[in-house]
């Protein structure tokens, strides 16, 4: 587990923002300017064949700038916030040890804040007698009913997870039920001081815009083959009940290849969801401290926004002072 900051620990670069902001594009000129080795705090650009619908830089882009937490799970293998911290803070001291900079590039907010903070996970253990009747509860009543327990006990928590993340909230109910204490009332809990010389830099942009910009990339995701990529992965037999399966884009179309909505009714769905998505990624983003915000809403100008970012880098994490 990562230690409290020492004189000569390791300097982190963050970028963070809501999905559509161009976190990618900017990251990709960053890591040149400053010799960084990416590592995406993306929770679901882990899995190996979900590269359409998880916007993963392309194999151009990941070969002009290295890029790591990418294509290290299939997608039936569980990943949680604690494998990625465990990971994340092993790559930064690898990252490190070659001279280079580390740099966290994503929008999964606990994933990013986990490791820029080293937070302490959970150990209440398990409970399978619990978890399974947990899972029946599920079958028989359904995900939203599901998630109505969390809400009624930690309704936190159940703002950060969506209905169909079944995994993930029966696991904040096993932790309430074995500790008595709500998984999200331990994460506030946790101490915020980085072990890391840190610099958070945060995306924002006119709400409106954002979400424009998240229709335009849905059209661009289905013009890639989305539909293709989702039916390609059932037909390996990868299930639809995956908490893979169930993240944004695979889900609405695994619902339209079961005959159960249309491809327009999904795509529709499909970007209400990620709407929602941006707007809790945001107010998980507010509650983080350390951030430096830089307002991209005109994306004319990139060039502008590269500077900006560059300045806040360079004044906070390059040219910083013991006594700063």
């Amino acid at each position: 587990m990562l230690t409290d900051k020492q004189p000569d620990s390791a300097r982190l670069l963050i970028l963070i923002g809501p999905t559509a902001s161009g976190k990618t594009k900017l990251s990709l000129e960053i890591a040149k300017t400053y010799q960084c080795e990416i590592i995406s705090g993306d929770s679901m650009q882990v899995y190996r064949g979900m590269d359409i619908g998880t916007a993963k830089a392309s194999p151009e882009e990941r070969r002009a700038v290295v890029h790591h937490m990418i294509d290290i799970h299939d997608p039936d293998e569980p990943f949680s916030a604690a494998e990625f911290q465990e990971r994340g803070s092993r790559l930064i001291a690898e990252i490190t040890a070659r001279g280079r900079l580390p740099f966290v590039v994503g929008g999964t907010g606990l994933y990013v804040e986990s490791l820029a903070y080293g937070y302490q996970f959970s150990d209440a253990g398990s409970d399978e007698e619990f978890r399974a009747e947990q899972e029946l509860f599920l079958r028989q009543h359904g995900a939203h009913a599901l998630h109505d327990k969390l809400r009624a006990v930690d309704p936190v928590t159940a703002e950060r997870l969506h209905p169909n993340d079944s995994r993930r909230i029966i696991r904040a109910l096993e932790v309430h039920h074995l500790t008595g204490q709500t998984l999200s009332s331990q994460l506030a809990g946790q101490k915020k001081r980085s072990p890391y010389d840190i610099c958070i830099v945060g995306l924002t942009m006119d709400r409106q815009l954002l979400y424009k910009r998240i229709e335009e990339r849905i059209d661009q995701m289905l013009d890639a083959g989305l539909v293709e990529e989702v039916a390609s992965l059932r037909s390996q037999g990868y299930s639809d009940e995956l908490v893979s399966m169930q993240g944004l884009g695979y889900k609405e179309i695994c619902a339209c290849l079961r005959k159960e909505l249309t491809l327009e009714e999904a795509v529709t769905l499909l970007k209400r969801n990620t709407r929602r998505f941006a707007k809790r990624q945001l107010s998980w983003f507010r509650h983080m401290k350390d951030i430096h915000w830089v307002d991209v809403t005109d994306t004319d100008q990139f060039d502008k926004h590269l500077r900006l970012i560059n300045g806040i880098i360079e004044e906070k994490l390059i040219n910083k002072t013991p006594q700063q």
